[in-house]
C-alpha cells in the first residue's frame, strides 16, 4: 500500500505530541536518530499506543553481530519498517534478517542505497567510488534482494531503474521530496510528490515541507493527495 510517512525531526516527544495534535487521524511516522537518541524507545511506544504507524531510521551500519544485536533490541517495540545500510554488506543485512525472523516480527526490514544527500561529485570524490551513481545504487539494491530484504530506501529518481531490474513488487521508500517550488535544503536527488508517483515510489518521506509548514496537516493532506493522486 502506498502512503506518505512523516519525519518526526524534533528533538523531544513534547514537540511530537504538539505537533501532532493538529492530525485527527493516525498516521505513518518515521523517527530518526535525532529523536530518538534522545527521547529512547519511550517515543515509539507512544506512536503506537497512538495507533500511528512507525519507521525506525537508524541506518543500523556494523559487523553482523553487532547488527543483529540492534535488531534484536529494538524487535520488541513492533515497528513497522526498520533498516539497515547497504553498504554493510550481504552478511551484515541477513543477520539483521534472520533476528527479525528469530523474533516472529512482522517488521519491514529495508537497506538504505545511498542517502538522498549524495550526489556524484560525493560519490566520487569522498567515498572514492567510481562507479556511476545510479549503477552503485542498483548493485546495492540487488544486493540487498540477494540478501533475502524486501526493498531498499532510495531516491525516487532510481526506483523505474530498481523496479525494472529487481521486480515490480521490490519496494522502494523515497526520502528527498519536495513539492514544486520549495527549497531542496540539503537534499541533492529531490522529486515532487506527483513525480514520486509516476516513478513509482511505493513510499515517500517528507519532512520539513510538513513539520515547518504553518499548517502542517493541511500541507500533509495535499502532499498525500498529489502523491496517492486523489482529489484533496
Amino acid at each position: 500500500m502506498k502512503d506518505v510517512i512523516v519525519a518526526l525531526d524534533f528533538q523531544s516527544k513534547e514537540e511530537v505530541v504538539e505537533f501532532l495534535k493538529g492530525f485527527p487521524e493516525p498516521i505513518y511516522t518515521k523517527v530518526g536518530m535525532e529523536l530518538f537518541n534522545r527521547e529512547g524507545p519511550d517515543i515509539v511506544r507512544y506512536l503506537k499506543a497512538k495507533g500511528h504507524k512507525v519507521f525506525l531510521d537508524l541506518k543500523f551500519h556494523d559487523i553482523p553481530n553487532t547488527v543483529a544485536g540492534a535488531v534484536r533490541s529494538v524487535a520488541s517495540l513492533d515497528v513497522d519498517m526498520l533498516n539497515v545500510q547497504a553498504a554493510g554488506g550481504i552478511a551484515m543485512m541477513e543477520a539483521g534478517l534472520a533476528e527479525l525472523k528469530k523474533q516472529g516480527k512482522g517488521t519491514i526490514l529495508l537497506s538504505i542505497t545511498m542517502l538522498t544527500s549524495t550526489n556524484s561529485e560525493i560519490l566520487k570524490n569522498e567515498l572514492w567510488i567510481d562507479h556511476p551513481l545510479d549503477d552503485t545504487v542498483l548493485h546495492y539494491a540487488a544486493n540487498t534482494k540477494k540478501a533475502g530484504l524486501p526493498g531498499v530506501v532510495c531516491s525516487a529518481l532510481e526506483v523505474p531503474l530498481i523496479k525494472s531490474h529487481l521486480g515490480a513488487d521490490f519496494v522502494t521508500v523515497t526520502p528527498g521530496i519536495r513539492p514544486a517550488g520549495d527549497a531542496k535544503g540539503d537534499q541533492a536527488r529531490v522529486v515532487t510528490p506527483d513525480q514520486a508517483r509516476s516513478l513509482g515510489s511505493d513510499y515517500i518521506v517528507v519532512g520539513r515541507p510538513i513539520t515547518k509548514n504553518s499548517d502542517p496537516y493541511g500541507a500533509y493532506r495535499k502532499i498525500r493527495a498529489e502523491f496517492l493522486g486523489l482529489e484533496d
